[in-house]
């Protein structure tokens, strides 16, 4: 029989390759957790009783001080020697060492079938049928399952009955008292632990080999040829001056109405030119920010800041992207909210990353921005944006600029408002638009990543979200 399990970790169980070394500190998921356990007392409690449980069941077992020695040096050694041939290995000599015990372990390697894994010498037979999902006794052997958790048949890729990856099989066991017999069951529980978790770290690996080649493919064959579209634009470009001189080149003798056809002719083409290649521009950035291949290497987003002017480069851009979908909407534009739109506001920041915040925004301003009654008890239907100044926001002398971006329509309620910032929520106000949930999660996580804070606050006749970033300190940060 193959001396290997199905679980091969790949290369060899090397290790992955790693990427960079990180520039911050990343962001976890779990940053809103309640910082003082106290605050978050129903788990808290549930930690407890669990904790409680284990205890009694140890107390329980009644375990000989060389059994619980055995138990603990198989943890401790699990985790120095990591590779799925020492693990296997480990099975079959301790016990070997402490009690003279000779056990073979069987795994899974489809749904029918298994195979002997590790053994310290080839018995003359394998059992033919393989033993029930519970502790058994089988002539001299006793056989005890190893179950994995609810997702290992997930990583092997196919179901497993009853959550048995394979058996451990003690020589001789048959006869052990049942004390001896319960510690080999216990025994086998953590060998399916081990197991499940070097299954997950194999598959992460596998993932992350995938993903690796995955950004290869795009940079070459998403990134580059979508470099090759600006050259298209420019010969495009090339073609409409042209027609421009003839235009205005043409013969004296040409007929006014056909001159005013061409003339209409070239600047719708040149309007049309002109909302495309913003299009272009901006979907090129998008998509040389988000597929950038360090956040893939790295797990996270990693950021290339540099000094960006707020207005020229990510708001102006972005509202004329949205311009016409906010128009098709009947949404209008009010630049009366607050701060000066036209001021100058420089940011160190990651361009690319800060646009599609901003793109996020405008993009529910899109969705969700209703018409409401105005004071006068006229309908108004308008989304605004502008920035303030805020200083000592992040400390004193560290200024900080809050940028808004304000639609009119019904406030979120105020139960649901802690949770807008989460992945996958909807609040109950969006009328069933369509949407993932995940455009104002990546929002916050990016301001983060920035040294920023995103919020929400509720203001007349609507709902107001804002991203507070420092402010360049550098000179004429405004003006």
């Amino acid at each position: 029989m193959a001396d290997h399990p199905v679980f091969d970790d790949p290369a060899k169980d090397a290790a992955a390759p790693k990427g960079e070394a990180p520039t911050h500190p990343p962001v976890f998921p779990f940053t809103d957790s309640p910082l003082c356990q106290k605050n978050d007392a129903t788990r808290l409690s549930a930690l407890e009783e669990r904790v409680k449980q284990k205890m009694q069941d140890a107390d329980g077992y009644g375990f000989s001080q060389e059994e619980q020695r055995l138990l603990s040096i198989f943890f401790d050694l699990a985790q120095e020697f990591d590779t799925r041939r020492d693990l296997m290995t480990l099975c079959v000599l301790l016990p070997h060492i402490f009690f003279g015990q000779e056990i073979r372990v069987y795994l899974r390697t489809t749904p029918g079938a298994w195979k002997l894994t590790r053994c310290l010498s080839l018995p003359q037979e394998t059992p033919t049928t393989e033993p029930p999902p519970w502790s058994t006794s089988r002539g001299e052997s006793f056989f005890s399952p190893i179950k994995g958790r609810k997702d290992t048949g997930e990583l092997l890729g196919f179901p497993l009955e009853h959550g048995v990856i394979g058996w451990i099989e003690v020589v001789g066991g048959a006869a052990f008292p049942s004390s001896r017999q319960l510690f080999y069951e216990i025994y086998a529980g953590r060998i399916g632990h081990q197991i499940h978790n070097r299954l997950a770290r194999a598959k992460n690996r596998e993932h992350l080999t995938f993903i690796q080649n995955l950004v290869a493919d795009i940079g070459h064959n998403v990134i580059v040829p979508n470099m090759t579209f600006k050259l298209f634009f420019n010969r495009l470009r090339g073609s409409l001056a042209l027609l421009q001189r003839l235009v205005l080149e043409a013969p004296n003798d040409t007929p006014p109405q056909f001159l005013d056809q061409l003339e209409a002719l070239q600047a719708r083409m040149g309007a049309q030119y002109d909302e495309i290649n913003r299009h272009y521009e901006q979907t090129s950035l998008f998509l040389e920010t988000l597929l950038r291949r360090r956040h893939f290497e790295e797990g996270r987003y990693v950021l290339e800041k540099r000094l960006v002017n707020l207005r020229q480069q990510v708001v102006d851009p972005q509202v004329e992207r949205f311009r016409p979908r906010l128009h098709d909407r009947g949404i209008s534009i009010d630049l009366s909210m607050g701060g000066i739109p036209d001021s100058t506001v420089m940011l160190m920041a990651d361009l690319g990353l800060i646009a599609q915040v901003y793109a996020n925004l405008f993009s529910n301003a899109v969705k969700y921005t209703r018409a409401v009654d105005a004071a006068q008890g006229q309908k108004v239907k308008f989304m605004a944006y502008g920035w303030d100044i805020l200083p000592d926001a992040f400390g004193p002398g560290r200024t900080g600029v809050k940028l808004n971006v304000f639609t009119t329509g019904p406030v979120i309620p105020e139960a649901e408002r802690h949770q807008l910032f989460q992945p996958g929520f909807r609040a109950s106000t969006t009328d069933k638009e369509h949407g993932t949930g995940q455009g104002l999660a990546f929002v916050r996580q990016v301001v983060a990543l920035h040294g920023g804070r995103a919020g929400y606050e509720t203001a007349p006749l609507g709902n107001n979200f804002f991203i507070v970033l420092p402010l360049w300190q550098g000179e004429n940060t405004t003006r």
